[in-house]
């Protein structure tokens, strides 16, 4: 089963953060996808904007409401999914994702929603 490495960061820390640094910090989740795929892991990445909408359907009407959410205090920023079944694998490239230093990296594997 695969694993996948979620990005869970504050709300509003993008823009706390800046451009300059920002990009610093974009430059070192791509230079650390670089190892992943290098090392042959990196199965998928991508970094998620921040405007969201949910999506809902009870008894065939469908609501969806814009973001942002006010009751939500983190967003999933983005993801690394790896090509290993192997859990001990997956945290130790958490460990060393650059993320971990200003969000929270939640590890999980991939698979049916019956398993």
């Amino acid at each position: 089963m695969p694993q996948m490495l979620l990005i869970v960061e504050p709300i509003g820390q993008r823009a706390e953060r800046g451009r300059v640094d920002g990009e610093a910090a974009y430059q070192r989740m791509l230079d650390f996808a670089g190892q992943l795929q290098a090392e042959g892991l990196l199965m998928g990445v991508n970094s998620l904007g921040t405007a969201a909408r949910r999506l809902s359907k009870r008894d065939g009407a469908v609501q969806v409401l814009d973001g942002p959410f006010a009751e939500a205090k983190e967003m999933v920023g983005g993801y690394f999914l790896l090509d290993t079944d192997d859990a001990a694998v997956a945290q130790a490239w958490a460990e060393r994702c650059p993320a971990a230093e200003w969000a929270t990296v939640e590890i999980r594997g991939v698979g049916p929603c019956y398993t």
